[in-house]
């Protein structure tokens, strides 16, 4: 399944696969949010897959939003690798 992003105000909502083949997708969906919203929610929820670059992208996402004082939620049980690569980084 493709990579689908629909939005609400400052929801958004992942659906199907978030890989190196779309990625690009993602990152022009997400290309200077923090620079428009305070607050960012994404539901991984209906994500069925995710690859290392989706990972990675979302990891990145989140320093973002550490690094300019936002605030970014994740929700839904999405991929389990996102949710490892957290649990890495926050025991580290």
């Amino acid at each position: 399944m493709d990579l689908k992003i629909t939005s609400y105000n400052n929801f958004f909502k992942i659906k199907g696969n978030l890989n190196r083949k779309n990625l690009s997708l993602f990152q022009d969906e997400f290309k200077n949010i923090f620079e428009r919203v305070n607050n960012l929610t994404i539901s991984v929820e209906d994500v069925q897959s995710m690859d290392k670059y989706g990972v990675l992208a979302i990891g990145k996402l989140h320093q973002e939003a550490l690094d300019k004082n936002k605030t970014l939620s994740i929700i839904g049980f999405g991929c389990k690798d996102l949710y490892d690569h957290f649990k890495t980084q926050a025991a580290a």
